[in-house]
């Protein structure tokens, strides 16, 4: 609905919890009538748990300073009409001018459910509007009923939904006194009186209205309780006059019987295992033509303009500083799009939310529950608007704990890694003559970082002394064909997101990097090139072996040589070297910028006029001052740990810190990961050397 009024393409998905905070776009009603709309997350009731429920009610009681609404559109759920109309309700007595857009219109056809619209606009006092924005139909009425409230000949509801006086009669009209200035509803003054120590409220004021509540005795429990039976007993006789249902063991629908399979207790798991499977395997088979291509493209490219461009360092920082770090880029836009493409389909057809129910059995022994899967499955993606999505879960200690191992997920920034980790030592070759070797050892890096996830969860639990009770509530969404739009715009947007967002931290550190590598202390490149000259003139016919051999030493003596090469002892039980040690820091930039760090090490240490050759073919040549190659079995492997494992994403720490409002949590956040993953990768390489 968002997207179709605005026409922006935001995150939407066929499950709840995909918004978690206020996303806002431009709409214009009529020509010169342009509308600011916000959406707010969803919730059933105005009696918010979650943290991203807050969002909404602060929202709706005039609470929120950055956000004053004018109007609320109101999305009802056509097949789930009487859990829907609570919150309806609650909205018409806060005296907010309301539209009802009433979606699913088609579902509720589909189980039998016939609704008087008309008959339903009368009973509620409020506009009802169908529309169904997948097809884009009735969006130009439901513009309509707003351009028309915008010009105030539609007011906001006469009459209240209920007698909310009567609720606490003298207590309300306290509070209303209180704000002399401007007309609260009855609503809304119980609604201060419950949750007035949430708002921003001035202390005098803050303590006039506890005051209140102690001499009326004003039970908040007791209210609630009241309220919500009554809200129902007139909801009943509205759905009797205006919605006519069939027996629900009529009919079985489609969806319940795909559940029957999908959720059952054996079959259930081995399909989600089968799920997943595809889901790698499919990453290499359809993004391994397309990425040598581009591969093949850039070292072409490179050996062309090193080439024909002069000698010079302008020429040095295009073909090894910018085109260096752009293939480190764009070779991996393929595998990120196929990933995301089918990550969307699994959103949109329903069966994302499923995997929650399947695993909340699990994730209870570990200290979390079901709603912690859409965070942990969001932490493929990026663990920022992951562990944003954490506000969906009510009890405290389960969120700290989700958000505590929500960046051991694999997030998008690690698959260039474990790309080019795995082809340089992982062998092309297919098991039982159909399962890629690549692809499984790809599912078994992701696997790893949930299984460690979970031993962490399992461990942290003991420490976080807070003991409430929590229960698993979560309404599956309907199993829908996907939306093909949907898809191509999320796998064009996650490819621009990393190409511009990722693209420009790995450009700059690439431009940084050569310098760095380019440039020494003193006179030490100095001595390099002498002891070069001199060389050739003693060895004139071993100018390729000695101009090689220049580029080296160049490398080591430069800036990036030399810090690398002071942390090579301590990186070295892991089978790293110096080159590898360099990225390792610049990955805590960003963990793609390995890639871009690499390619900007090895095109320098190659000099201008090297054999054009890709990424791959010159790490595959990298060797030690021994001869024996750097990425062997036992280091890439440790290599592809570490980066599992290790906290080397800075935006994560700074979300994690606005979300527990503590530097506690990404402290050890940092501690643990970073230890985690060298010791795992110590215990890796000193098994497989």
């Amino acid at each position: 609905m968002f997207n179709a009024l605005t026409g922006l393409n935001q995150k939407v998905g066929n499950f709840p919890g995909v918004t978690v905070d206020k996303k806002t776009g431009m709409s214009e009603l009529a020509p010169g009538q342009p509308v600011n709309i916000i959406d707010l997350p969803g919730t059933y009731s105005l009696y918010p748990k979650r943290a991203d429920e807050w969002v909404t009610y602060k929202v709706l009681l005039g609470q929120d300073p950055a956000v004053q609404a004018d109007m609320v559109v109101l999305l009802v759920d056509a097949s789930n009409l009487k859990r829907n109309l609570l919150f309806c309700s609650q909205i018409i007595d806060l005296k907010i001018p309301v539209v009802v857009a009433l979606t699913m219109m088609d579902l509720a056809k589909q189980k039998g459910i016939v609704i008087d619209v008309d008959g339903l606009e009368r009973e509620l006092g409020i506009p009802v509007v169908s529309v169904n924005p997948r097809k884009n139909k009735g969006i130009p009425q439901l513009k309509k009923i707003i351009e028309l409230r915008a010009r105030q000949l539609r007011q906001a509801p006469a009459r209240d939904f209920i007698s909310n006086n009567v609720l606490a009669a003298g207590a309300v009209q306290d509070v209303k006194k209180l704000f002399p200035d401007k007309e609260i509803s009855d609503y809304t003054a119980i609604h201060y009186l419950i949750n007035h120590e949430s708002f921003d409220f001035r202390q005098p004021l803050q303590e006039k209205i506890e005051n209140i509540e102690i001499a009326h005795a004003f039970n908040h429990t007791r209210i609630q309780a009241d309220e919500i039976m009554q809200r129902y007993a007139r909801i009943r006789q509205i759905m009797q006059h205006t919605v006519a249902e069939p027996d629900p063991l009529q009919r079985t629908l489609f969806t319940e019987k795909l559940d029957r399979l999908f959720l059952h207790r054996r079959w259930g798991y081995v399909i989600l295992l089968g799920v997943l499977l595809l889901l790698f395997q499919s990453v290499f088979w359809l993004a391994q033509f397309p990425m040598d291509a581009i591969d093949w493209t850039f070292s072409r490219l490179g050996g062309l303009l090193g080439h024909f461009l002069p000698e010079a360092w302008w020429s040095n920082l295009l073909v090894n500083g910018v085109l260096a770090g752009l293939s480190g880029i764009l070779v991996f836009v393929p595998q990120i799009m196929i990933l995301f493409g089918l990550i969307t389909i699994l959103e949109d057809t329903g069966y994302m939310a499923r995997i929650s129910f399947l695993t909340d059995k699990l994730m209870r022994k570990v200290g979390l529950n079901g709603k912690s899967v859409m965070p942990m499955i969001s932490g493929f993606a990026c663990a920022v608007p992951a562990i944003m999505s954490t506000r969906n879960i009510e009890n405290r200690k389960e969120r700290l704990l989700t958000i505590l191992i929500t960046p051991l997920m694999s997030c998008s920034a690690r698959l260039p890694v474990y790309t080019i980790l795995i082809a340089l030592v992982i062998p092309r070759k297919e098991l039982f003559g159909f399962f890629s070797l690549q692809g499984l050892v790809m599912m078994g890096l992701y696997m790893l970082g949930l299984v460690m996830a979970m031993m962490v969860s399992y461990v942290a639990k003991s420490f976080i002394k807070l003991k409430e009770k929590s229960f698993f509530i979560l309404e599956l969404p309907m199993y829908r064909a996907p939306r093909w739009n949907n898809v191509v715009v999320t796998m064009i947007n996650k490819a621009k997101i990393f190409v511009v967002d990722a693209g420009r931290v790995i450009i700059v550190i690439s431009l940084i990097l050569w310098g760095l590598s380019s440039f020494g202390p003193g006179d030490r490149m100095k001595q390099v090139t002498a002891r070069y000259e001199e060389s050739l003139r003693k060895n004139p016919d071993q100018a390729a072996a000695l101009d090689k051999e220049r580029q080296a030493g160049l490398l080591e003596n430069s800036y990036a040589g030399l810090l690398g090469k002071t942390i090579e002892p301590v990186i070295r039980p892991l089978g790293y070297d110096w080159k590898i040690g360099i990225a390792l820091i610049t990955s805590f930039a960003a963990r793609e910028v390995f890639v871009g760090t690499m390619a900007t090490l090895y095109s320098v240490e190659g000099g201008k006029d090297a054999d054009p050759q890709t990424l791959h073919q010159r790490m595959s040549s990298a060797r030690r001052a021994d001869g024996t190659p750097v990425y062997t079995l036992a280091s890439g492997v440790s290599l592809m740990i570490f980066y599992v494992l290790a906290m080397q994403c800075m935006s994560t720490l700074a979300v994690v810190r606005r979300e527990t409002r503590s530097w506690k949590i990404p402290v050890i956040q940092l501690v643990y990961m970073t230890g985690l993953a060298y010791l795992m990768s110590f215990i890796a390489y000193q098994l497989l050397k």
